[in-house]
């Protein structure tokens, strides 16, 4: 079965390697012993893939100029799953490269046509989070997608000339002019940073999810149709898999019965864990007899990308599989831990928001 990517869509991938070989990605396993430092989303192969990220290392080691470039759709309140990306680009940034954070509140405007004050106002909620989080305020720039300067808007129309509509309809499928707007605003926020006025940065990585790869694919094409004119290389990404939403779907914003938003009532985490869909058996005798099934399992899951402890995941495992443990004890165990974190969080999340430190990093649109 053929897997359609939708950068604008749902997209259900239940087999990575498979996308490794249908598109042509490379696994992370190559690139492991090449990290400068070690993350269990790495080792975890949560971060599953990648595109010349090789190069971007050699790069980086070399002492070129490197940088990270990725961005936020602000379509929704802020969930677990967004909060892959910032502790990815959390891990980057401690080896010392400059970060920028695009906020797509263009291609939120056109795609999922929400109204500017919403996008304006989760943006200004994404960038909380991440301060919340960690990222170091002195390595990282943030901007909204339409407040930016004349050198970037210009991309966007140049590189209209180098692209076909057939081009675009095989990467994306059908397409409207409005996603094929938000398409080269995308790639504008990809190679944009290689203009000498935006600190001539010619190796970039692209951390995303699977879903994104189609922008990465168009702008890996058009920097190498304008590389003799602008000077433009291929930019580098790495991609992590989805976290499972707690109903066994992918985690969207779109459907908050089954996502862990990160300003969620910490009760209604509670309820949300405890309701969560299982990989147990039908009963506790078949449970005790025949082990859980860690790989359906929304609960192992939140193990496995926010507890970074090797070991207690692999006794976590080896209890569900054995039997050893029912799911109540299970969810018990992690409800704790998560809260434990949201709760921490939040109290950052407030601090940042009541002070008045996003004016001062970052220029709000003012319409």
């Amino acid at each position: 079965m053929t897997i359609k990517l939708d950068p604008w869509g749902y997209v259900d991938i239940s087999d990575y390697d498979k996308l490794l070989e249908q598109f042509g990605i490379q696994s992370t396993s190559i690139i492991l012993d090449k990290l400068p430092l070690k993350h269990y989303y790495f080792t975890r192969r949560i971060v599953f893939g990648h595109r010349d990220m090789d190069k971007w290392l050699e790069a980086y080691s070399r002492g070129d100029r490197v940088a990270v470039l990725t961005g936020f759709m602000p379509s929704g309140h802020t969930h677990l799953g967004h909060l892959m990306v910032i502790e990815e680009l959390k891990f980057l940034q401690k080896m010392n490269v400059f970060i920028k954070i695009a906020i797509a509140d263009a291609e939120a405007y056109i795609v999922r046509r929400l109204e500017r004050t919403d996008t304006i106002n989760y943006g200004l909620e994404y960038i909380t989070h991440a301060l919340a989080w960690g990222l170091d305020l002195d390595k990282t720039f943030f901007y909204f997608q339409t407040n930016n300067n004349t050198d970037y808007y210009r991309l966007i129309q140049l590189f209209s000339r180098k692209v076909t509509l057939s081009e675009l309809e095989a990467i994306y499928g059908e397409i409207s002019p409005g996603k094929i707007i938000a398409a080269f605003t995308q790639v504008s926020d990809i190679l944009h940073l290689q203009l000498d006025c935006y600190g001539g940065y010619k190796y970039v990585l692209v951390p995303v999810g699977a879903d994104q790869d189609p922008h990465i694919r168009l702008a890996r094409d058009i920097a190498d149709r304008f590389e003799q004119e602008l000077g433009f290389k291929r930019p580098a990404s790495m991609y992590h898999k989805f976290i499972t939403g707690l109903d066994g779907n992918k985690m969207s914003s779109s459907r908050p019965d089954y996502a862990i938003f990160l300003l969620d009532d910490l009760d209604i985490v509670k309820k949300k864990i405890f309701n969560a869909l299982t990989g147990g058996r039908a009963t506790a005798e078949e449970q005790r007899r025949l082990g859980g099934e860690p790989s359906k399992c929304s609960i192992y899951q939140l193990y496995m990308y926010f507890i970074d402890n090797d070991s207690e995941i692999i006794e976590v495992y080896n209890d569900c599989i054995n039997g050893k443990v029912l799911c109540g004890v299970c969810k018990k165990r992690i409800v704790d831990k998560i809260i434990d974190i949201l709760k921490e969080h939040q109290k950052r999340y407030y601090e940042i928001r009541e002070s008045d430190l996003l004016k001062k990093i970052v220029e709000i649109p003012n319409f």
